[in-house]
């Protein structure tokens, strides 16, 4: 059993999910953490144009 597991096991954590492999590798990827910030800017430009 890791160790993160064996912290999780308490009861104040008996809700709290542990992501995955495919999550962790997601969220730290430089790559993917650009694309997504090139696509939420994108979305800003869009709803900032539309209020002028």
């Amino acid at each position: 059993m890791k160790q993160e597991e064996v912290n999780f096991q308490k009861q104040q954590f008996a809700l709290t999910m542990i992501p995955g492999k495919f999550a962790r590798s997601m969220r730290t990827c430089v790559i993917w953490q650009f694309i997504r910030f090139v696509v939420i800017n994108l979305k800003m430009l869009v709803v900032v144009s539309k209020s002028h």
